[in-house]
């Protein structure tokens, strides 16, 4: 057995060297200086059928050439015996085929090996490891969805946008806060599978539930950012009950509390860059409402920009606070909502973001509904350009409350 063993390492090294007739040559050389049963011990070692060994026998006296086969010699390739495979292949795969109602694979996922069986349906005599094959030379490969069509654009979209940098621009000229506010997606709180990888020792993976079951007692992690254009920081509060327009205004109002009214002394007014829907949205009642109880006790203007719809993700509290943060926690569990916390706030870039984040035991009620009194009492400037999304709430005197 171990001479077995040593054959087989010499063969490993040597025959990926060689010619198929050296191979050959050498294989019934070794097999010769065996004897009796040196032909099997050889194609065991060796992995080489015994018909070739004993091929091998009849060509020792035969020269070495540099060529093996004959021009042309080997097997013809598929798509050479069959010249319509190629053909049925490309409109099985083309578009216009997949749209088509009567078409085999309208609705499956098109693998390779459907696709072989499709075309084996049509008298081909193929493998899906050939489909494969033919896939590739044709310059297909496998592709996944690439989110780029935004749908029917509004016509003042670029507008909109120019008009929301402009005032960016003139807020921090005059040294005003700009904050880019938006909710973070919802995250159940667990031993649950968190997407990524971090550096571990090897095969000592974090073992989590095998099912993302959450847990109603402790519900989910709600976090809604606040992004400081000019400082490059953020503030996330970490909510436990809903995703309210109370709940981003009461955010808003902690993050000035905490770190806006020390950054901004001077300041008279703010800028808020939200999106078009959500909490925070240009068409709830309920965001307006909030937002004149926010200036009323920060004591400043609120001007918000809102972007145009379909555009969320363009925010810059998306790329610049939310896509750090995802990265930061990849891999790890969020067994708490204190880890939650912890994990944003320990959030930095090499171009200086630093981020505070804090848990918000609040409870907010949804579908809230506001009268139209309540909405005549909004001390509300609507812009001349889309008053809808660009609009003012400036601080109420006490009598006008």
């Amino acid at each position: 057995m171990d001479e077995d063993v040593s054959l087989s390492r010499k063969f490993a090294e040597v025959l990926p060297h060689l010619n198929e007739k050296q191979r050959r040559l050498l294989l019934a050389a070794e097999a010769r200086s065996l004897g009796h049963g040196g032909i099997t011990r050889v194609a065991r070692a060796s992995g080489i059928s015994r018909a070739t060994i004993h091929q091998a026998f009849q060509e020792k006296d035969a020269p070495v050439a540099e060529r093996v086969r004959r021009p042309g010699g080997g097997r013809k390739k598929a798509k050479d015996v069959n010249p319509g495979l190629v053909a049925d292949l490309e409109e099985l795969i083309s578009p216009d085929t997949r749209g088509d109602p009567m078409s085999a694979l309208r609705w499956t996922c098109k693998s390779t090996r459907q696709l072989a069986v499709a075309l084996q349906k049509k008298g081909h005599i193929v493998s899906e490891h050939v489909v494969r094959d033919l896939l590739h030379e044709a310059g297909y490969s496998l592709q996944a969805n690439s989110k780029t069509f935004e749908g029917k654009q509004h016509p003042d979209r670029d507008g909109q946008f120019r008009y929301l940098n402009d005032h960016v621009v003139g807020f921090l000229e005059h040294k005003y806060p700009v904050v880019s506010v938006d909710a973070k997606k919802k995250e159940i709180v667990g031993l649950f599978k968190n997407a990524g990888q971090e550096w571990m020792p090897a095969d000592q993976p974090v073992v989590v539930n095998v099912h993302d079951f959450p847990d109603p007692k402790v519900g989910r992690a709600i976090p809604y950012g606040v992004y400081d254009v000019g400082l490059n920081s953020g503030w996330v509060s970490v909510g436990q009950d809903h995703d309210t327009a109370s709940f981003a205004a009461a955010t808003l109002l902690r993050w000035w509390e905490m770190v806006g009214k020390e950054a901004y002394p001077e300041a008279t007014r703010i800028l808020i860059c939200a999106d078009g829907g959500g909490s925070n949205g240009y068409r709830v009642r309920l965001w307006k409402v909030e937002l004149q109880n926010l200036a009323n006790r920060i004591g400043l203007s609120v001007t918000v920009c809102h972007l145009p719809p379909g555009t969320s993700k363009w925010n810059k509290i998306e790329h610049r606070l939310f896509s750090h943060i995802t990265m930061n926690w990849r891999g790890r569990p969020l067994t708490s909502h204190q880890v939650v916390v912890d994990l944003i706030g320990a959030t930095t870039t090499r171009n200086g973001l630093r981020v505070r984040a804090e848990i918000d035991y609040g409870i907010y009620p949804t579908s809230v509904k506001i009268s139209e009194a309540e909405m005549a009492s909004i001390s509300l400037i609507p812009h001349p350009f889309h008053g809808e999304w660009n609009y003012t709430i400036v601080p109420q005197k006490q009598d006008e409350m």
